[in-house]
């Protein structure tokens, strides 16, 4: 179980951080520690690319990438991710390949993670939580 007060937040967790939902930033400021995936980040930038309003949206995750710590896929994260997918597959309970790679960060780091997501429970080994 990892440590008490460090998190991963999810894309959904982030996107209401972003709109200012007051159960998410108040939970934010009682957190010890607080990371963002860098696949969460693409996927933010990606949602602002495609929006009606591409630079300002594009400028929020600018500005929320500038002053988070963001963690980055390495070797290691690569080595859980094949693990978990390959367990998921044995099981025939697949989730979206983006959350798949996002788990596999929470692992690598011990960090529980943040989500709104529902299909993360196919993954025990996981630790979660919803800031609804």
């Amino acid at each position: 179980m990892p440590p008490a007060g460090r998190y991963l937040l999810d894309t959904n967790v982030l996107i209401a951080l972003l709109a200012a939902e007051p159960a998410v930033t108040a939970a934010l400021r009682a957190a010890a520690a607080v990371f963002i995936p860098s696949i969460a980040l693409g996927e933010l930038f990606y949602g602002a690319a495609k929006s009606g309003r591409p630079e300002q949206n594009t400028q929020a995750v600018e500005a929320l990438s500038a002053v988070a710590a963001v963690l980055p896929c390495g070797a290691e994260t690569a080595r859980r991710y094949g693990e978990l997918k390959a367990r998921l597959r044995s099981r025939g309970t697949p989730i979206p390949e983006n959350d798949l790679w996002i788990a596999a960060v929470a692992l690598e780091h011990d960090l529980t993670l943040v989500t709104r997501d529902t299909h993360f429970a196919a993954l025990p080994e996981i630790t979660t939580l919803a800031w609804s």
